[in-house]
């Protein structure tokens, strides 16, 4: 049965204040830490998503066969951790996601010494992960397929013997997410360096600290197009601040070009609509911020304005190809999304 909602808003003035849930992408670290940490500690404000809440239970469970359902993330992380606490697993997700490469971190866990094995697909899901000690320290990635893989492999590091070198064969896509989950280590007692296209995690175990998660910059940049589109706006979201974490807390500045100015408490922005005026043309690298790209192009297309995006690869390997998906629903509103020749 499809349900439609029909949206309206007359008066086309956004004012409120919004309690945003925990960034999924935090939360993940900072459960894939916890699991990982000798110590107990506790998470505050952890992500509500569906993301995170299988992760906590996947995390938790002792059987022996493990579905992520469609979150990559859950499925990469689980992955570099069943690996390297030796836990003896078939790790499944969905349809979807069995069709999501993972290969490359497979090729670099096995480096390490992991013993893990391909049901169907050479290069997919599902995994059958077997006990094993892992004792390698050194491997070799490429980085342009997804970040994620270079995190599942930072965050498993302080439980090898010598710690990790983790050499990249190319600049990483999502550079941001790397430093969110490296400094997020750092926070819990695990220090690196990170030369050219090395990076060195020492062999140290995580110390245990009770954590704050700061809220969900994803979901803050629909607030952001909320603010944008609308005649007027004040709008306060609690829980961000201008020392963000996440690479996506870029749209505060993306924003300006669109009359939205932001201003930073302890913990909390508020954003507010200073003149309806934006530019007529917009062009981003959204290569350290796919997310909010798609954010973007519905802002653009409200205001009239043509944009020219790069750096929208690894859309195409999320959930479902993001890409697709926009050109499909912007074109009901009229809107050409077109792939530009390289």
């Amino acid at each position: 049965m499809i349900t439609t909602i029909k949206i309206s808003h007359p008066s086309k003035i956004a004012r409120g204040t919004i309690n945003l849930t925990g960034s999924k992408s935090i939360s993940n670290r900072a459960l894939t830490i916890q699991a990982l940490c000798l110590g107990d500690f506790n998470i505050e404000n952890l992500s509500n998503s569906a993301d995170t809440q299988t992760l906590i239970k996947l995390l938790a469970s002792n059987d022996k066969a493990l579905n992520t359902g469609h979150s990559g993330t859950t499925y990469r992380f689980m992955t570099a951790y069943c690996a390297v606490t030796g836990r003896e697993t078939l790790l499944s997700g969905s349809e979807r996601m069995n069709s999501r490469p993972i290969g490359e971190l497979v090729r670099a866990l096995r480096s390490l010494g992991a013993n893990i094995d391909y049901v169907d697909k050479e290069g997919y899901p599902p995994l059958q992960i077997s006990s094993k000690k892992i004792t390698g320290s050194r491997v070799t990635l490429k980085a342009d397929i997804s970040s994620q893989f270079i995190t599942a492999l930072l965050l498993i590091a302080p439980r090898l013997t010598n710690g990790l070198e983790v050499i990249l064969e190319s600049e990483p896509v999502s550079r941001p997410y790397i430093e969110m989950t490296l400094r997020m280590m750092e926070y819990f007692g695990v220090s690196h360096t990170w030369n050219g296209l090395v990076i060195k995690i020492e062999g140290k175990d995580y110390v245990a600290k009770d954590y704050f998660v700061e809220s969900d910059w994803s979901s803050a940049s629909y607030l952001y197009a909320i603010a944008a589109l609308a005649d007027e706006s004040d709008i306060t979201i609690n829980g961000l601040t201008d020392q963000a974490l996440q690479g996506d807390s870029a749209i505060s500045k993306m924003m300006t070009s669109f009359g939205i100015e932001s201003i930073f408490t302890d913990r909390s922005v508020r954003i507010t609509k200073t003149n309806n005026n934006s530019v007529p043309f917009f062009e981003y690298d959204f290569i350290s911020q796919p997310d909010i790209a798609q954010t973007m192009s519905i802002v653009g297309a409200g205001k009239g304005t043509s944009m020219l995006f790069s750096g929208l690869q690894t859309l195409a390997i999320k959930e479902t190809d993001r890409t697709k998906a926009l050109k499909k629903e912007l074109k009901k509103y009229g809107v050409s999304f077109v792939k530009m020749p390289t």
